[in-house]
């Protein structure tokens, strides 16, 4: 097939799952990815808009890995800076320019914070600062700017005023990272693409010549094989870019190291402003420590662990948020305690390993690997890159398959558009009980679960309560409180029965109990 340029959006009535599985069973595809991530949905919508047949899979749900468990930032990097990867960090900035062109809806400006307790560290951290705004040029965010103690506790009233000498203000960009992954998907099939979840590639399809052609698939809800007919794959799957290649080369060489990043969130009131965040410069491993304003709470990590083996759920441990309360308290005039975390959460980095380090020295760059059966792997990144790093997958696995040759679109693309508050609102016209709270402790209605597995494939209640909304991100009591009524009301739009609603909620509950399991250490 030859690619004609930027494919057309069509305009649908949302993700359809059991349509998708009919196409992925009935149709021949230029391009299948593999993994439902950042990086997976963002080459799925740069094929599709070239025009490429383009099928994506997800073995589990959209972004239910790293990509929902991120630091909430479209940044830089400050700690790249000063580490001196400067290119890393040029573009950077540069995609977060992009993606807020693309999508302004899903990215705000942030101002930050950097306190200084000591006189050498202003011009320290200002000349970094100067740097950074250097490299983004005209961005559009503000430039870092030096201000005194008092308006640096006015910005955070929660600041330790303690021998505070100043602070040094910058800009950055933060977002929902759960949210960008469904406006993927959406934006994927506005552009053409089949995109389905709890979907699982078992193997690959080969010609004569050991090409891969394709891939077996399994759809873990009715455990129905199917053999999925494409011409270029893509391995996207993140942590598990390893596990997928051994199924096309055994001998394959390992090519991540993984790191374990832990969060926990708090109350508002912690840093006691709803829009500047902290940054703690320093850390006892070298790192920076973010406590930054989000959904009507504050999310404060992270962490720097390194794990042997990539797992799906990974939790915090007992020690990381002791680490994180610890290290945030030292800026802090009220001391937090554990009794202030109302939800904590982990993700695994993807690091390339290109030499043996300590994971916290390892870059966050990507790499493109094409293996002899023309298999085409993306490894690394993060989800301030995830558009450069889906368009280098994209051309190398054109090339690999012999496409026609089509440029990629998106840097300059739209992506699916702000509507989703007014859409799960409308809702409520014909039912105004959809209109009621989940938990008075959360921002979300019967509606949102509603449109959720109506029109963004959700499939279970975690689906809803962790990526659909945030709740179990946010407050996992109250996403606890939440669970029955939110499995009512997917069984009712999904035909389920009772007893998947009782399975749903007891599934629920143990993922709240691996939740909460590090913090009955203390």
């Amino acid at each position: 097939m030859a690619a004609s340029g930027r494919a057309q959006p069509r305009l649908g009535a949302g993700l359809n799952r059991p349509d998708a599985l009919k196409r992925l069973a009935d149709e021949q595809f230029d391009v299948l990815v593999i993994g439902g991530g950042a990086t997976g949905l963002g080459a799925a919508v740069d094929a599709a808009s070239r025009g490429y047949r383009t099928a994506l899979v997800e073995a589990d749900d959209f972004a239910a890995g790293t990509s929902s468990r991120s630091t909430k930032l479209i940044h830089g990097g400050v700690r790249y800076l000063q580490r001196g990867d400067i290119g890393l960090v040029r573009e950077s900035l540069r995609e977060r320019a992009a993606l807020c062109r693309n999508a302004p809806h899903l990215v705000e400006d942030r101002e930050f914070v950097v306190p200084a307790y000591h006189n050498f560290e202003i011009p320290y951290y200002a000349a970094g600062l100067l740097a950074y705004d250097l490299l983004a040029g005209r961005s559009g965010f503000p430039r870092s700017r030096i201000v005194s103690s008092a308006r640096a506790r006015t910005l955070i009233p929660g600041l330790l005023p303690d021998r505070l000498r100043g602070a040094v203000v910058y800009h950055d960009g933060q977002f929902d990272d759960a949210r960008l992954a469904i406006a993927l998907a959406r934006t994927a099939d506005e552009h053409g693409a089949t995109v389905a979840n709890y979907v699982r590639a078992t193997g690959f399809v080969y010609d004569p010549h050991r090409r891969v052609i394709g891939a077996t698939i399994v759809d873990c809800e009715s455990g129905v094989e199917i053999v999925v007919r494409a011409r270029a794959v893509i391995n996207a799957t993140g942590v598990f870019v390893d596990a997928v290649r051994t199924l096309d080369e055994p001998s394959a060489r390992q090519l991540l190291a993984l790191s374990r990043g832990s969060h926990v969130v708090v109350p508002a009131t912690t840093l006691g402003n709803p829009t500047a965040a902290l940054l703690v410069p320093e850390t006892s491993d070298g790192r920076v420590l973010f406590a930054i304003p989000w959904l009507q709470h504050v999310l404060i990590g992270t962490t720097d662990v390194p794990v042997a083996a990539a797992e799906v759920d990974p939790m915090p441990s007992s020690d990381e948020i002791a680490y994180i309360l610890a290290t945030v308290n030292r800026y802090l005039a009220a001391q937090l305690t554990t009794r202030d975390v109302l939800a904590t959460f982990a993700g695994l980095r993807p690091l390339v390993a290109r030499k043996p380090a300590a994971t916290a020295k390892l870059s966050r760059e990507h790499l493109v690997d094409v293996s002899p059966s023309g298999l085409t792997t993306i490894a690394g990144g993060k989800w301030t890159t995830y558009r450069k790093m889906a368009e280098d997958a994209v051309n190398a696995a054109a090339r690999a398959a012999g496409l026609a040759a089509s440029p990629s679109q998106t840097a300059s693309l739209p992506l699916h558009g702000a509507a989703y508050a007014a859409e799960a609102l409308a809702l409520t016209a014909n039912d105004a009980a959809l209109g009621e709270q989940l938990d008075p402790r959360l921002p979300y209605t019967g509606a949102h679960v509603v449109y959720a597995a109506r029109t963004e494939m959700a499939r279970t209640v975690e689906d809803v309560l962790a990526r659909r909304t945030r709740a179990l991100f946010l407050d996992v009591d109250a996403a606890r409180a939440s669970a029955p009524r939110v499995a009512a009301l997917i069984a009712e739009e999904l035909h389920r029965d009772a007893s998947w609603i009782a399975a749903e909620i007891a599934a629920f509950n143990d993922v709240v109990r691996r939740r909460t399991s590090p913090l009955s250490a203390f």
